[in-house]
């Protein structure tokens, strides 16, 4: 198995790039993110690899930071969720985004990927919701407060997503919105929504 490549990125395509390494070129696919990332000749580069072994080809799958890899693997684990999806999905939100918006509910955040409609992306949220805080240094991060609890339908659910929706509505994003919301309730358990969204307003326009 490939865990790591080192040497010159001599030709980057969309999705893709060449990695000269002694002489020999490897094709690997990566997100946009990876692929801006990355140094280009003379400068070395090294990419982080995730080889997949299939029965008719073995792909390599490059990414510039640990925790864009860890995303890989976690989100592949999802019925569903293949490499390329999952490429997709890194290439339109970072890693820091994409915990926030698993910890929120917020479904948009995997929507906006090629491949993923409403159904996979509430997946997406209801099977990594019990997984992230064990990914390597993720524990914790970008999580100001609890886990916004969901409905049995996968929606977040009472006073919280009432404030959340309403936030929407003005025109915020909810992985941008979740954490103040979820901070300021846990900080006054007995406010009232018109509380709670007008506390949570003052922080944002700020």
């Amino acid at each position: 198995m490939i865990g790591q490549l080192t040497g010159l990125v001599s030709q980057v395509e969309q999705d893709r790039c060449l990695v000269d390494v002694n002489g020999v070129g490897y094709v690997v696919s990566a997100s946009t993110h990876t692929l801006a990332a990355l140094a280009r000749p003379p400068e070395v580069a090294r990419v982080l690899i995730e080889t997949v072994v299939r029965e008719d080809a073995i792909q390599l799958f490059g990414f510039f930071t640990p925790e864009e890899r860890n995303w890989f693997c976690l989100l592949t684990t999802v019925q569903g969720v293949g490499a390329r999806v999952a490429l997709a999905i890194l290439s339109v939100s970072q890693p820091q985004a994409l915990l926030q918006a698993v910890n929120a509910g917020d479904k948009q955040a995997f929507t906006q990927a090629a491949g993923v409609g409403p159904k996979l992306a509430l997946r997406i949220i209801t099977e990594l919701r019990s997984k992230v805080a064990k990914m390597p240094g993720l524990a914790g991060a970008g999580s100001t407060g609890p886990l916004a609890p969901l409905a049995e339908g996968g929606e977040v659910a009472g006073l919280q997503a009432d404030v959340l929706m309403a936030l929407e509505g003005l025109g915020f994003r909810r992985a941008e919105t979740w954490p103040v919301v979820s901070r300021l309730m846990a900080d006054t358990p007995d406010a009232t929504l018109d509380q709670i969204l007008r506390q949570a307003l003052q922080e944002l326009a700020r």
